[in-house]
């Protein structure tokens, strides 16, 4: 599980240090090098020199890292899409209504809004 986890962040990050993957995880710098050792043996993820910091060794997905994403993102949307298709239409319009509204309220939280519209 924390593989995958590390797998995630690298997803999202870039790429990373060890000690960034370790804050991240909540754990220490030893746990992370382990991790990262599996990754790398399994040709999901490669280590190399920051090109800022000679002394600090980033980590980031192969394009079999990338691919592993790619798949478990297609996974989730194909059973997200199979879930669809067994709702009527009323009930995907109430979705869509609900959906409208919780990005509503979240876009005047970003902007500082008060999401009730009080003053």
């Amino acid at each position: 599980m924390r593989q995958l986890k590390v797998v995630m962040l690298l997803a999202i990050n870039g790429s990373s240090s060890g000690q960034e993957l370790a804050q991240a995880l909540g754990v220490g710098l030893g746990t992370v090098t382990g991790i990262v050792d599996r990754l790398v043996a399994q040709g999901l993820a490669c280590r190399h020199e920051d090109p800022h910091d000679r002394r600090v060794r980033r980590v980031e997905l192969t394009p079999e890292g990338t691919a592993l994403i790619e798949e478990i993102n297609n996974a989730g949307h194909e059973h997200y899409r199979r879930i669809m298709d067994h709702l009527d239409l009323d009930t995907l319009r109430s979705l869509d209504h609900v959906t409208r509204s919780i990005r509503d309220v979240a876009d005047k939280l970003v902007r500082g809004e008060d999401a009730c519209g009080d003053a």
